[in-house]
């Protein structure tokens, strides 16, 4: 009898096993490094917020799943260290670092498959940091760090390697209030559009 019960243990246990490896993980994290290119403003006089390099944590959850499309919870972070800022205007601030943290949804097509496409849309907090100088070298009279509401939209795709991990391309754009640029002519929303690619680790 203990024989059989072992054995009748080891099946369920073996079953169990299976029916897990069947189902899609329901965790993922995104750990990305890409680009933001520069941003010309159009208002007078000409101010352009040149390139920086955008480093990315994104955690999602799976909330509803199907077999065509499945939904998801995320939070994403997005950092930019240093974008230089150039104008004719000297008293500029000389450069400005970012940071947006965004919770939303993103929906999934084909879950399943190999390759997955997805679309996402999201909003929160930015944080923008000014230099402590200007352009011309003298001290920044622009606040250090300014906080602004960001809106952000976006889509990408999946590509499952394994079955715990995945690479993911994708672009999106962080539209936010402007950063203390210390010109006041340079005001209202900015685009700040970022590309990138991605490891995704996913699990139950």
């Amino acid at each position: 009898m203990r024989a059989i019960r072992t054995i009748l243990f080891f099946l369920a246990v073996s079953a169990a096993s299976l029916a897990q490896e069947n189902t899609t993980p329901k965790n993922e994290l995104a750990l990305g490094l890409g680009g933001l290119p520069s941003v010309t403003r159009s208002d007078s006089p000409n101010l352009n917020l040149g390139p920086g390099v955008a480093l990315q944590v994104n955690y999602a959850r799976r909330v509803f799943d199907g077999e065509k499309v499945a939904l998801y919870g995320e939070i994403n972070f997005l950092a930019s260290p240093l974008r230089d800022v150039s104008t004719g205007v000297t008293s500029a601030t000389a450069n400005v670092a970012s940071l947006y943290v965004t919770p939303g949804i993103r929906l999934k097509v084909l879950p399943r498959s190999r390759v997955s496409p997805w679309a996402a849309i999201g909003g929160g907090y930015g944080d923008y940091e000014q230099s402590t100088t200007q352009l011309n070298g003298s001290p920044n009279s622009a606040s250090r760090e300014l906080s602004r509401g960001v809106f952000d939209f976006g889509a990408g795709v999946d590509v499952k390697v394994r079955r715990w991990i995945a690479f993911r391309g994708e672009a999106r754009d962080f539209f936010s209030g402007s950063p203390a640029y210390n010109v006041p002519s340079i005001a209202g929303g900015q685009n700040n559009v970022v590309a990138l690619g991605a490891v995704v680790l996913r699990w139950h």
